[in-house]
């Protein structure tokens, strides 16, 4: 028979029909009588019953939480059974049989670490894997729709984009090299040929920070535009993550209420989104009480005070020179301050998008680049990007796991994807 897939069972109209399923086993309970066992495969979980006296039962009875089996029987309708229908079984293959399992109910965050490798196959990490694979295609589907080309830049590189200090050096046949912390001085590069670019890849930063959403390791999505300025990217970031909400809304309704996330809460996100100076954000942080002097770089407490005004995702723009990377153009009306903007994700979770206009003449990177007292030969190739027909540019940075950590109103981010890499887990 042709093995179908749990959803498809769940979701069919076939009460007294055979079905065949492989899978693991979720849950089990049994009597004399009876045995419950409730399947999971990658797409949900059914519950299946093995009566006492028939062939399978004594499969039934030595099977283990984990198990992987082969399940063959007959659908039927019943309300108290997840999904509202059961697999009455007629035949139990054990596949692989379990060894104790040794998650159970109420283990710390600390094991659960540890075993991760083992708690990705439970149903909180399956929801939001799917959630995950979402907001990817959803980025993609926005890009592809605007005319962006997918590019994919090098890992290693050999100068910092976002300073030297949370570079992961690594050898490379005897030179100096690095693990990238963003993609953007390639995509900076490959827009001279096709305008529009973006890319979904990992970045590295060897920050030491023990935050609830730093990691040293974490996916990016990343675009950047020619012929484009501040306001454009920022149109640009916020119909991209309305385009991911009002997806994730739509086709997840269930697996966002399963977290506590109310679905239209997330479909509620529209562009455009409010704006607001650095300065006044300032203004409003020390209403708040915040202490933060003028020039200060807002941080993860600062953020996450400043998000309690807004209800929706909101951008802070033109921040101070001093408190941005070189890249950042200065401000032709006051060159104090830089063109760029950080998009905040309301209710305390802070920065999820960063980006902004690029500095794109060889005279005003040179400034920069003197400024910060880099080395020019590291940068060379960067340079040329300007000496030979450079244009206005735009472009961002969104972290993924921090837009999920919010769309999923998650504690950590550590919860936001399958292997999360910190200061202080690097295993499984």
């Amino acid at each position: 028979m042709e093995w179908l897939q749990v959803r498809d069972v769940l979701a069919g109209d076939g009460a007294g029909e055979k079905a065949c399923i492989r899978g693991w086993i979720h849950r089990k309970r049994q009597s004399k009588k009876i045995a419950f066992l409730v399947v999971r495969d990658g797409t949900d979980v059914i519950q299946t019953t093995v009566r006492a006296g028939t062939e399978p039962f004594p499969e039934a009875e030595k099977v283990t939480i984990e198990s992987s089996v082969e399940v063959e029987g007959t659908v039927h309708a019943d309300a108290r059974a997840p999904g509202g229908k059961e697999l009455r079984v007629e035949k139990l293959r054990i596949i692989g049989l379990s060894d104790t399992f040794p998650i159970t109910r109420d283990q710390s965050t600390e094991l659960l670490m540890d075993l991760r490798h083992l708690w990705v196959r439970s149903v909180p990490m399956n929801r939001v894997m799917r959630l995950r694979a979402a907001v990817f295609q959803a980025s993609r589907e926005y890009f592809d729709t605007m005319g962006f080309v997918e590019v994919h830049p090098p890992m290693f590189i050999t100068a910092a984009c976002e300073g030297g200090s949370t570079l992961f050096k690594v050898p490379y046949f005897g030179k100096k090299a690095y693990l990238t912390q963003s993609s953007q001085f390639y995509l900076e590069a490959l827009i001279t040929g096709l305008e529009r670019v973006y890319c979904v890849a990992p970045s590295f930063r060897a920050e030491k920070s023990r935050t609830t959403r730093h990691l040293t390791e974490f996916w990016h999505i990343e675009a950047e535009e020619a012929f484009c300025g501040l306001e454009g990217t920022m149109r640009t970031q916020e119909d991209l993550v309305a385009h991911i909400c009002q997806t994730i809304a739509t086709r997840f309704p269930e697996e966002l209420q399963a977290m506590g996330r109310d679905p239209e809460v997330i479909a509620g996100v529209k562009a455009p989104f409010e704006r607001i100076s650095y300065d006044k954000s300032i203004d409003i942080l020390q209403g708040r009480g915040v202490d933060i002097p003028w020039g200060a770089d807002l941080g993860t407490k600062e953020e996450r005070e400043l998000t309690m005004e807004f209800e929706q995702p909101f951008f802070v723009y033109h921040y101070p020179a001093e408190a941005k990377a070189f890249y950042h153009r200065l401000d032709p009306e006051d060159s104090s301050k830089v063109l760029c903007a950080d998009m905040l994700a309301p209710e305390g979770h802070g920065e999820i998008v960063g980006g902004g206009e690029r500095t794109w003449t060889i005279e005003e990177i040179m400034s920069r680049i003197n400024e910060e007292e880099l080395d020019t030969t590291d940068y060379e190739w960067y340079l040329d990007l300007r000496r030979y027909g450079g244009v206005p540019h735009a472009g961002f940075g969104l972290g993924a796991a921090r837009l999920i950590k919010w769309i999923c109103g998650m504690e950590h981010i550590r919860d936001a994807l399958p292997f999360p890499r910190t200061m202080n887990r690097i295993y499984p």
